[in-house]
């Protein structure tokens, strides 16, 4: 095989910044200054306009406050304000049965203009003091006072629908006209009858041809986008990888943990598509790279991780997950060496269920003693005990598929896994969720080249997801009781993150401790929780010194959150603050601030 690599480095392109002339009557000038008092408008209309531009710029959302109108109904006074003014009403009454997450909280920013002799408006007040974080250009479009509709873009929906395009595809078809989705001025859910957007032209050349023409267009958009091509002797395309600049910036914060999947099977050619996937701080799916390849060999998958590690800089990742695939197994022992190899459970019990159909079939109960093994044991003994009781109690001593399995118990059952952090993930269920998403964009009648272009668009998809997951949780706060761990904790992590710590912490209460044994440096204590309904317990070490926590659990090892039976002995000893080393930046607000 030959390897062939592209790449093309280009400087970036400086943007052009014009000047600014200062005109009351020049709408797309003034828009862009910030609000001076005086400053005059020839109606109250172009003043919001005006105001609405500046936030837009600033990074906040406006709206229409108040006004004082004369005999004659003429505006004399209009004040707008920002749209985080004011406090939400609380429902405390049973009924409230939805608790909406508070998106005012007092901000005094505003501007008041009034009628002057001449009959324009003038800036009498301005305040630009705001009391929340402001949003970044990349989510301004988000902001509501941000979205509209113009009798153009209805004009234009009005065309599409009356063409047969469907919904949902439309409004995809308006965003790439203007630029991207934080170029249009509303989203999905201002536009309801989203459409489908028109076939791209067939390219007349070969594959080949049209794919690399594709790949370095690509490249030349944006030089730290990455592809290879492999070629056999004849200089036919085998194998191809691929990773935007995102993705490769994505790997820098995430790629501790990463899924690689080939289970799904693209276009008439049946060629498998493999990509590697992974979790960010929000616990959304994200995307490091994608391949086709020409088969599932173990010389394949080794130029693909070879060429994979390349492209993220030689970095490898804690841990990878992947199916019960032999050839895959070989290339990653070959050129990830320092990697945790885990298999994904999920594909286990798909073959499980193959292997041993006539055992799943005809017990009730192997399934649970199945699962068990799999999950629940925290010592090696106790999961040796119990495989061989299985073996036994079901009569599969000869059974050569659960022979060679436990051979590589190491690498599924989770009693050696717990030490190993797997950023919660026990399966490749991230990449068979990016399945289902690749179904809703492609099809078998696709050539490659439209593969490439409809998986970027699923791969934009998940991004955006991930930026308005930013946005609201930027605007909105958590309600709590006022406990300073559940405070800190609520300002360190994420949304989705927060909601695992303090379902963790609302259960501190379920747990009853035990002193088992004291020394002059450490303590331990037993810990029994009733939700696990027995009396097993677990071990739990404390170190008053340097306030370090253990528990025999090893979630926070696993998941990288303290458990809950360390969060009841921190609080036994009357700590009430969660020490800085167990709040891991990767599950944080602030985890891609950092140079990359």
């Amino acid at each position: 095989m030959i390897t062939l690599y592209l790449f093309l480095y280009l400087d970036h392109e400086k943007e052009d910044v014009g000047d600014t002339n200062i005109s009351s009557t020049d709408n797309a000038c003034v828009q862009k200054l910030e609000p001076v008092i005086g400053m005059e408008f020839d109606n109250e209309d172009i003043a919001y306009e005006f105001y609405n531009r500046y936030a837009g710029d600033v990074g906040f959302s406006i709206r229409k406050f108040w006004h004082d109108k004369s005999s004659t109904n003429v505006i004399r006074t209009k004040k707008f304000v920002c749209s985080r003014e004011g406090f939400n009403k609380r429902n405390t009454s049973d009924a409230c049965q939805r608790k909406r997450a508070d998106t005012r909280v007092g901000c005094m920013a505003e501007m008041t203009i009034k009628i002057t002799p001449t009959g324009k408006y003038a800036i009498a007040s301005f305040s630009n003091t705001h009391n929340h974080e402001l949003i970044t250009p990349s989510k301004a479009h988000l902001l509501r006072s941000q979205r509209r509709m113009t009798e153009a873009q209805k004009a234009q929906i009005d065309i599409l629908n009356d063409s047969g395009v469907r919904p949902k595809e439309g409004h995809e078809v308006m965003s790439r006209q203007a630029g991207g989705r934080q170029s249009l001025t509303f989203t999905r859910k201002d536009y309801k009858n989203y459409l489908r957007s028109k076939r791209m032209k067939s390219i007349q050349e070969g594959d080949t041809g049209a794919i690399l023409q594709y790949l370095q267009d690509k490249q030349m958009e944006n030089p730290s986008f990455f592809y290879a091509i492999q070629v056999d002797e004849d200089e036919m395309m085998t194998n191809i990888f691929w990773a935007d600049a995102r993705s490769v910036l994505d790997f820098d914060y995430f790629g501790d943990v990463i899924c690689f999947d080939t289970t799904y099977r693209t276009n008439n050619y049946g060629r498998p598509f493999a990509f590697f996937v992974g979790v960010n701080h929000r616990k959304q799916t994200v995307v490091f790279g994608a391949a086709l390849l020409y088969d599932e060999t173990t010389s394949t998958f080794e130029w693909l991780f070879e060429t994979f590690k390349r492209a993220m800089s030689s970095k490898e990742p804690r841990t990878i997950l992947t199916d019960q695939c032999a050839a895959i197994i070989n290339a990653i022992g070959t050129v990830f060496p320092n990697s945790t190899h885990r298999l994904c459970v999920w594909h286990m019990y798909q073959n499980a269920a193959v292997h041993l159909s006539h055992i799943f079939q005809g017990s009730k109960t192997f399934k649970n003693d199945f699962g068990k093994c799999v999950f629940d044991f925290e010592e090696v003994n106790e999961f040796i005990s119990a495989w061989n009781k299985m073996i036994e109690e079901y009569n599969l001593n000869d059974n050569q598929w659960l022979h060679h399995l436990f051979e590589i118990k190491e690498k599924w059952a989770l009693v050696y896994g717990r030490q190993t952090f797997c950023a919660d993930m026990k399966s490749t269920q991230r990449s068979e969720s990016l399945n289902a998403l690749l179904k809703r964009y492609l099809h078998v009648r696709l050539d490659l080249l439209d593969f490439f272009k409809h998986f970027e668009r699923a791969v934009d998809d998940r991004r955006h997801a991930e930026l308005q997951s930013d946005f609201y949780a930027s605007q909105t706060s958590p309600r709590m009781p006022k406990v300073h761990m559940l405070i800190q904790a609520s300002k360190a992590y994420t949304p989705a993150i927060f909601e695992i710590f303090r379902e963790e912490y609302d259960m501190v209460m379920g747990c009853c401790l035990y002193n088992n044994d004291h020394t002059l440096s450490t303590s331990e204590y037993k810990v029994i929780d009733s939700a696990k309904h027995g009396e097993h317990g677990f071990l739990v070490k404390f170190d008053p010194n340097e306030i370090k926590v253990s528990c025999s659990c090893k979630k926070f090892e696993f998941v990288g959150i303290l458990c809950r039976h360390a969060l009841k002995v921190l609080d036994h000893n009357n700590i009430k603050e969660l020490p800085s080393e167990y709040i891991l930046k990767r599950w944080t607000k602030y985890a891609k601030i950092g140079s990359s």
